[in-house]
């Protein structure tokens, strides 16, 4: 405690640079010096693996014994310079209470004011300096020499492995071990919750199961009972879950997962969302598909419960799907991918897929100086965006010529092959000549040489406008009714065949074919709603105006792809302008070759 004749304020001086300065550390480095020299002679021949020697673990008793007291003279150094610069404060404190009361009362004297200066300019340097002395430069020092004949992490891993032998070889459980009750001891020695863990978590380490539950039971006795420790109930229900299922106990790991799950807010609160994505991703890159499963269930525990994350739905659905599909429980898996794909988000394996490029339509001269920027939107089938296809002033000058030829968009009747209304297709739509404008002839030019494909055969350029609520229910672009009846009915042939034989070939009138490729213009942007959406893959692309998208109809073979069923999801804000151009299988027999089998 401080006299109250430290608390004073000293006239002459309130800080004298005497009384901060450094503090006299010669006899402790020289303590430290000395200590060096004798360790290095007692410790220079021992190399590591100290569980096999209670010799050389002897040493390893006054090492540790000489570090408790070079840390005690550390703390009496630092506790002694914490009193210097408390009785400093305190000073300090009862002196500018009085100065602030009355600063240009307390200034007036002149005295006053030079000690003022003085103490800013000198006094609080000195201090400053006190501050920062590094009193535990002797004690790190003797540390950092000492660490190097420190035991090692085999050191741990071997002592643990001799404490397990001895627990098999004379059938001593955890809770005997623990308590430290061995026949013929002199001392007492007791293991912690800590320590039990410490030796479950070898085990584990070593692949150990059949020793990891003995020790992490052992230490879920020991919190249960109330014992304080670092080691929390989520952790040790952790390693005992997987070393019970390692051993083929599935009915109670999962009694221990779900004992895991139920801490509820008290481990939700310890880990985030991220936090349990973070490890569900870690056991998944492992290989470890149960605990991927454990945690990425928790994930979507929080996520549903609406905590905030940034880890998406998508992502956990897509690491869980594969991992149970992994553990063998197939109908849950195609549950989890249903629900998936149902989100209609890019999941993150398939996102590095996905790559941008420029895109010179495979050497086409047109495009050699001046190629397009080129996104996938989808991998399989491949779906692609192309940015700046069209200009403002082309876009505006389309609409300019279409508006006046809108006409309620039809359907094609897949029972008599008759144009009709439907309410699942609301917009108007208008076809467009190159006769109409020059700006038609160019942006079909355009299309031509992007593409690769031949618009000689492919139909006119078709402009659509959605209204209120204008929307595209799922359809094919492609006719599905067989086109040679002569064909195999085997496989995909035979699917078809059966499904859509009283379906009329609705392109035979212009004898160029079916519909082997999609074109999709985006004319307009869109506030809200208005997506494309390939439903059986999830894909959601979203209107951007001045960019493209182009896909596949038919697999090399000629087939329908039936992947590729799409739709347009109601405009929700805004206005939607779209133009398509389809291409036609004449004339592409060479510009885009059969494939060798009907699924290429």
């Amino acid at each position: 405690m401080e006299s109250e004749g430290k608390t004073e304020i000293d006239e002459q001086s309130c800080l004298s640079p005497n009384t901060l300065q450094t503090l006299p550390f010669v006899t402790m480095k020289l303590q430290v010096s000395v200590l060096l020299v004798a360790w290095f002679g007692v410790l220079g021949c021992v190399q590591a693996e100290f569980f096999t020697s209670i010799g050389h673990m002897t040493d390893l008793i006054y090492a540790e014994k000489d570090l408790v007291q070079s840390l005690k003279e550390y703390i009496l150094v630092e506790e002694a310079k914490l009193s210097k610069i408390k009785s400093w404060a305190s000073k300090m404190e009862a002196l500018t209470s009085k100065s602030a009361a009355d600063p240009e009362g307390y200034l007036a004297h002149p005295v006053n004011a030079y000690k003022l200066v003085k103490r800013l300019n000198t006094e609080w340097s000195t201090l400053e300096d006190l501050v920062l002395q590094d009193s535990a430069a002797g004690f790190i020092a003797n540390l950092s020499v000492q660490r190097q004949f420190f035991p090692t992490d085999e050191d741990e891993t071997g002592a643990a492995k001799a404490l397990m032998r001895l627990q098999d070889t004379y059938k001593l459980d955890p809770d005997t071990i623990s308590k430290g009750e061995l026949p013929g001891t002199k001392y007492q020695a007791v293991m912690s919750a800590d320590d039990c863990f410490g030796m479950g978590r070898s085990a584990y380490n070593e692949g150990d199961y059949y020793h990891t539950v003995l020790w992490m039971e052992q230490v879920l006795k020991q919190l249960d009972a109330g014992e304080e420790a670092v080691t929390t109930k989520a952790q040790v229900l952790d390693y005992l879950s997987y070393a019970v299922f390692q051993l083929g106990d599935l009915r109670r790991a999962l009694e221990l997962t779900r004992r895991l799950l139920s801490l509820g807010t008290k481990y939700q609160a310890v880990m985030s969302a991220d936090d349990c994505f973070g490890m569900g991703r870690s056991a998944y890159n492992e290989g470890d598909y149960y605990h991927t499963v454990l945690w990425m269930e928790q994930v979507l525990k929080q996520l549903d419960a609406g905590e905030e994350a940034v880890t998406t739905k998508a992502q956990v659905l897509d690491y869980l799907s594969y991992a149970v599909f992994q553990l063998g429980d197939l109908r849950r898996a195609l549950e989890l991918t249903r629900r998936l794909l149902s989100l209609g988000k890019k999941t993150p394996k398939r996102q590095k897929r996905l790559f941008c490029r420029y895109h010179d339509g495979n050497g086409t001269p047109q495009l050699l100086i001046a190629p397009f920027k080129e996104e996938d939107e989808w991998d399989s089938p491949h779906i692609v965006r192309y940015y700046d296809v069209m200009s403002d002033e082309e876009i505006q000058r389309i609409k300019e010529i279409a508006k006046p030829k809108l006409a309620r968009a039809t359907v094609r009747d897949p029972k008599t092959g008759v144009l009709t209304v439907a309410s699942y297709r609301v917009s108007k739509s208008s076809w467009l000549e190159e006769d109409d404008d020059p700006v038609v002839a160019r942006v079909n030019r355009r299309m031509q040489h992007i593409t690769g494909l031949t618009v000689k055969t492919a139909e006119l350029l078709q402009v659509a406008n959605y209204g209120m609520g204008g929307q595209y229910e799922p359809h094919f672009d492609f006719s599905r009714r067989p086109f040679d009846s002569g064909l195999k009915t085997e496989g995909n042939r035979l699917a078809t065949f059966l499904n859509y034989n009283d379906e009329q070939d609705v392109f035979k009138h212009l004898g160029t074919g079916n519909r082997v490729a999609t074109f999709l213009n985006y004319m307009s942007d869109v506030e809200a709603g208005g997506a494309t959406v390939f439903p059986d893959l999830g894909a959601a692309i979203w209107p951007k105006k001045g960019t493209a998208v182009f896909w596949y109809n038919l697999l090399r073979s000629g087939e329908g792809d039936y992947r590729t069923r799409h739709a347009a999801c109601p405009v929700l804000v805004g206005c939607k302008w779209v133009s398509n151009k389809w291409f036609h299988e004449r004339g592409q027999e060479f510009l885009r070759p059969c494939g060798s089998t009907e699924v290429d």
